[in-house]
């Protein structure tokens, strides 16, 4: 049977566009997993919303805005609600589905259509034959599985799939290969940073999406984790926090006003609120460390005296954090002690059969039950909080390492203690993290003592000198019966 004129123009269309769309691929953030020309017949072009969740801000909208408009189609973005996500247990669910109604009203401003599916569900292939997917495009995640999701999904598909780094301010794939540590990784990254900490583009769409009839497409305010027999719900959601794009970006004002200027004194300070507390929000991304940079970058523009706290704070948000995705993207067992430096290799096993004046079980740790105030302060920001401050993570996890029978114990459990309830756990930053205070990872050889070894050693007493530990611990003894800080700006 005959094309008609109509469709005969609209491949005309498409082809004559193709230069354009191939254009954007010349972006650095772009990879593409799929090559070819998208589906001549197809009525959208979707996104695959998982990591970079929010409507606004986003890499990965842009590109995807940019490639509808070329093609003359609407957007869809689309994001699938799993019921086994790797570790993911009801805080993390909980916190997640919070953010939806804002990508929702985020996108509905740029004209873009938000479809949320839930498992059972949530079958890419079935969603994008249903809105007639012309190609799609999706955002980065180091993290093997999600990974290997993308991975497969391309070997699958018959259409164009592309994605793109959305979540951290220099494409992670202009680090060639692992770095050593962050005094390699800075240089590169601040060689780079001019041309990357540019404003988003935020464009609309052009063409509006006209839902089909009978469309399938799941409520955002029923509880998206219903009927999931297998689903973990012993980790109760944290009321101090709220979820979404909206409540960052309170955070991250609150932060810029009232935080920043004393970020240098006050950081190291686990009793006070001296951090951005912005960690959950850039795991489910409902913000992206761009975003954050630039405010930070205008704060500095009208006060040049916050230059030194803004060069603290991007060490942080900037280098570290994108040395942590440089470190999972090309380390296998980033989560496992085979990703040690040889000379922490050398010295772990030199030290394999000290021995430990405590030791203690899964559910000891899991429970606080220590001898330790201190570390059990901490365990119980963890448990009653899902967040805890970076001074006390390093202590945290150094404690683990020394009362472990071994280091694979000592990291099996602390992964497993972080991606349990931290709202941030799961996430390159937490395994970067251990692998750091466990094995010595990005750090150097000290000098040698029982169990450690030559891997940096923290102690109480030290630790808890350095601020007033006396008032942290308090805060965590009622932190399960009072709201205590409220995060959510």
């Amino acid at each position: 049977m005959g094309r008609s004129r109509g469709e005969a123009r609209e491949d005309r269309e498409i082809e004559g566009g193709s230069a354009e769309l191939n254009a954007l691929t010349d972006d650095t953030r772009v990879t593409v997993r799929r090559p070819g020309k998208p589906d001549p017949n197809g009525r959208c072009v979707v996104y695959w919303m998982q990591r970079a969740q929010r409507g606004r801000d986003n890499h990965a909208v842009d590109v995807a805005v940019k490639a509808a408009n070329v093609l003359g189609l609407p957007l869809v973005t689309y994001f699938a609600a799993i019921s086994n996500f790797p570790h993911a247990n009801l805080r993390h669910y909980a916190f997640l589905q919070q953010g939806l109604k804002d990508i929702e009203e985020d996108l509905a401003e740029r004209g873009i259509a938000f479809v949320m599916r839930r498992s059972p569900h949530e079958s890419h292939e079935h969603l994008f034959a249903d809105v007639g997917a012309a190609m799609v495009i999706g955002d980065e995640n180091p993290l093997r599985e999600p990974e290997r999701w993308r991975r497969e999904l391309a070997s699958r598909l018959r259409i164009p799939f592309w994605t793109v780094d959305a979540d951290v301010v220099v494409p992670s794939k202009l680090m060639e290969r692992a770095q050593y540590g962050a005094y390699t990784m800075r240089p590169r990254l601040y060689r780079l940073l001019p041309d990357y900490l540019q404003p988003y583009e935020n464009l609309k769409a052009e063409h509006e999406w006209k839902r089909p009839r009978g469309f399938h497409g799941d409520v955002l305010d029923e509880d998206i984790t219903r009927g999931w027999r297998d689903l973990d719900r012993s980790v109760l959601p944290v009321k101090a926090w709220t979820g979404g794009t909206h409540a960052a970006r309170r955070r991250l004002h609150h932060f810029v006003e009232k935080i920043l200027p004393d970020y240098e004194a006050s950081r190291n300070r686990p009793e006070q609120d001296g951090t951005s507390c912005l960690s959950p929000y850039l795991h489910f991304g409902h913000i992206g460390p761009l975003t954050i940079a630039l405010a930070v970058e205008a704060a500095v523009k009208k006060h040049p005296r916050l230059h030194p706290a803004r060069d603290a704070f991007f060490n942080e948000l900037i280098v570290w954090r994108e040395l942590a995705v440089n470190f999972v993207r090309y380390t296998k067992h980033y989560d496992a002690d085979e990703c040690a430096e040889p000379w922490a290799r050398k010295t772990i096993a030199e030290h394999a059969r000290d021995e430990r004046e405590f030791t203690y079980t899964l559910s000891q740790l899991e429970g606080a039950k220590t001898h330790d105030p201190l570390w059990n302060a901490a365990q119980s920001q963890m448990l009653h909080h899902g967040w805890m401050h970076n001074v006390m993570r390093m202590y945290w996890a150094k404690k683990i390492l020394e009362w472990s029978p071994d280091i694979s114990t000592a990291m099996r459990h602390a992964i497993h203690l972080n991606d349990k309830y931290f709202l941030d756990g799961r996430d390159p930053n937490g395994y970067a993290g251990l692998a750091w205070a466990i094995l010595g990872k990005f750090d150097r050889a000290w000098n040698e003592r029982p169990v450690f070894g030559k891997i940096r050693y923290m102690s109480g007493a030290s630790t808890g000198r350095k601020f007033n530990s006396r008032l942290y611990m308090q805060q965590m003894e009622i932190l399960p019966r009072q709201k205590g800080f409220d995060f959510a700006g």
